[in-house]
């Protein structure tokens, strides 16, 4: 058995430290992966995020747990105009960045910080837009590119944004990993040497921790901020330990090689309860996992093909066989706990005999061949997508229609999913800011349907004038009205077969403490062994 103090040992020799650390005070964590960038902003991994957003940095706002809706953070207040247009933040005094060996900060936090960290996603001229590749996917994805059409400082401590529109969605999307703020007056040190790659790779932020060594596909190290505005960090060196393998990650957990793992695998539950050592965690997810019809081919532009495979689908038995008591059944684009949330859609209810009688009376009585994309990765919402896409296979194969598997690498896969390439597609949607605009927009909205979170390349205007209705409109009473009028539709339109919501699921060591995983992410600030 590998000792914990061992471990310690052996991870501060590689990475060469001068002076030895108590065990006591480090704590490690099994991530699954590398991350993309230390820049939430070029990013759209939860991994990345998890090593970024949430240990490194702070936004203007976070969300509360009990009912999502936005709360301060860097920002202690907010006040929002008559006409919904105009939002004016107060900025948290006293805060400080972080340093590290490039640049030590010389003033605490203010509005100029909020200004660059807006800008340079915004401004295709602004010197830092290109730096690192350029891509703020999330941004664009959530139009704040357009909705944003001024954002200037009032003053030190006092921002205003204005917006071509009315958005409801405004204040929660400022609570997402990539709003989190950079420090401008890093950033333009950098410029000045030459060096503006730094403030991607070597980080400053507000966070409970700075970054010490990143080592790609082995590990990160981290140590506390001392000067952590919301309260002393509770330990002071954190590990990511990078370990994809699930089956690795849990026999590290059991050894106590780590003491907090991410999303065990169902297989794996039934282990770490009978472990007396372990603690296995759970919370509503606010996700939906989904098969996207590409309904600008053929034959998935035909609604009644659509609606023929979502009666052809045995959703009650892939949830029982995949997700055991990790997830269950869905039936809506949003996921149960969202504003908006409709409990009274019409189901497609497995009936194979519908299905056929559906597919003949759209002229493909003797069936058709396809291709099922397969997600190359776990997520809550997909523990296992090969097996889903096998038993939607041998669900479709009993109405006459023939589909082939495919994959392909993450990368390649979210590509081939932009540029329209699948058929059908299986796929998913973790909240961002608890908003149902992030999912009823984002995922569906006409001006996504070409190249964007739109898989589906469904356009239905009935449905975008309900869901544009409900995000311009600030009575959260009748949003709700309005996302269940857009649920109904979607619901008889088909663009998906909407799978499963799973439950978030993580393992800890029972000598740990303090370790949190809500709406906003991991939160390690208070985490520390007993």
């Amino acid at each position: 058995m590998f000792a914990r103090k061992t471990l310690v040992a052996v991870l501060f020799s590689a990475l060469s430290t001068s002076a030895a650390v108590a065990a006591d005070d480090t704590l490690i964590y099994c991530t699954v992966a590398s991350p993309e960038s230390f820049n939430p902003q070029l990013s759209t991994s939860g991994p990345t995020f998890v090593a970024t957003s949430q240990v490194l940095y702070n936004r203007l706002v976070t969300l509360r747990d009990s009912d999502k809706t936005p709360a301060p953070s860097l920002a202690t207040q907010w006040t929002i105009s008559p006409d919904g247009k105009t939002y004016t933040f107060t900025l948290r005094q006293g805060v400080k960045f972080n340093s590290n060996k490039f640049f030590t900060p010389t003033r605490d936090y203010n509005a100029d910080d909020v200004i660059f960290t807006v800008m340079r996603q915004k401004d295709a001229q602004n010197a830092y837009h290109k730096v690192s590749g350029g891509n703020y996917e999330y941004f664009e994805d959530m139009g704040l590119g357009k909705l944003i059409t001024e954002v200037k400082k009032v003053d030190d401590y006092h921002v205003q944004f204005t917006l071509s529109e009315p958005n409801a969605a405004f204040l929660a999307d400022w609570a997402m990993d990539f709003a989190s703020i950079l420090s401008a007056e890093y950033a333009d040190a950098m410029l000045k040497k030459g060096t503006p790659e730094n403030v991607d790779n070597w980080p400053i932020g507000t966070g409970p921790y700075a970054l010490q060594q990143y080592k790609p596909d082995a590990l990160i190290r981290y140590i506390a901020n001392p000067h952590y505005w919301q309260n002393p960090v509770a330990t002071k060196h954190l590990i990511f330990s990078i370990t994809p393998d699930a089956q690795t990650r849990l026999a590290k957990l059991k050894t106590n090689e780590c003491q907090i793992i991410p999303t065990p695998v169902p297989e794996q539950f039934d282990a770490i309860k009978a472990d007396h050592n372990l603690t296995l965690h759970r919370f509503p997810g606010l996700n939906v996992g989904y098969l996207a019809f590409n309904t600008q081919k053929k034959p998935f532009d035909d609604v009644r093909v659509r609606q023929a495979l979502n009666y052809a689908v045995d959703k009650q038995a892939i949830v029982k066989a995949v997700f055991k008591e990790s997830g269950s059944v869905a039936d809506s684009l949003l996921p149960p706990g969202l504003l908006g949330y409709n409990d009274a859609l019409q189901h497609y209810d497995y009936n194979p005999e519908k299905a056929r009688a559906l597919l003949k009376e759209a002229g493909l009585s003797q069936g058709f061949t396809t291709d099922i994309w397969s997600l190359p990765v776990q997520r809550p919402y997909n523990p296992n997508s090969r097996r889903i896409a096998e038993m939607i296979q041998s669900d479709w194969a009993k109405v006459g229609v023939k589909a082939n598997i495919v994959t392909w690498e993450f990368g390649q896969y979210l590509t081939g999913l932009r540029k329209g390439e699948h058929s059908t597609a299986l796929y998913g949607w973790i909240s961002d800011n608890g908003d149902p605009d992030n999912f009823a927009r984002t995922l569906l909205s006409c001006d996504k349907a070409e190249g964007g979170s739109n898989i589906a390349r469904w356009c239905d205007k009935p449905y975008d004038r309900l869901v544009t209705q409900a995000v311009q409109t600030s009575d959260r009473q009748q949003r709700a009205k309005l996302y269940q009028q857009a649920q109904t539709r979607f619901v008889a339109d088909a663009p998906w077969i909407p799978l499963s919501n799973g439950n978030i699921f993580y393992a800890t060591r029972n000598n740990l403490s303090g370790y949190r995983v809500d709406v906003n992410g991991s939160d390690f600030s208070q985490a520390k062994l007993k």
